[in-house]
């Protein structure tokens, strides 16, 4: 494998409506997400399980049915960097960020609350939006296969937050 870090720009647009009131930021797309051309595309990645059991619906499957969940539930998804340095999925090889500027999605929607998807994406948020927008995040435990001392159960009750029931 290679180990010099590739410049890669955020290849995934963010998914969100007018309708959108709920924000969650995860910190780059991983290599089988840019693969795919969609958010946590790693089979192993519990993001849509989570969500969908939160939310009390099937899990989603197709791209086109993780958009409509995601907009049925006024949820607009997307990620802190905009581009950067990273050694494949490597969240802790990423280096020389540029933040996705988050101003429009916020103005054309009706998002109160912003979520990231792990510390990762805390950590990004709270250097490089957080001094532009003011606004505060909550951090919730990264849904990454990474993350293996938090099984599906564990991330399910914490992640009801985003939808009040924790």
């Amino acid at each position: 494998m290679d180990k010099n870090p590739k410049r890669i720009n955020h290849p995934i647009p963010p998914v969100y409506d007018e309708n959108s009131e709920i924000l969650i930021l995860g910190s780059f797309p991983s290599v089988k997400s840019r693969e795919q051309g969609f958010f946590y595309g790693h089979p192993q990645n519990r993001f849509w399980k989570v969500t969908a059991a939160v939310f009390g619906e099937e899990v989603p499957v197709s791209i086109e049915e993780k958009k409509e969940f995601l907009l049925r539930n006024h949820i607009a998804v997307w990620d802190v960097i905009e581009s950067c340095e990273i050694l494949g999925s490597s969240d802790s090889s990423i280096k020389n960020v540029k933040a996705n500027d988050l101003t429009k999605l916020l103005e054309n929607t009706r998002i109160s609350l912003l979520f990231v998807n792990g510390k990762t994406a805390e950590k990004m948020y709270n250097k490089y939006v957080f001094p532009i927008l003011g606004r505060e995040c909550i951090c919730l435990p990264s849904t990454s296969p990474a993350n293996a001392a938090w099984n599906t159960e564990k991330l399910i009750s914490e992640w009801k937050v985003i939808n009040g029931t924790r």
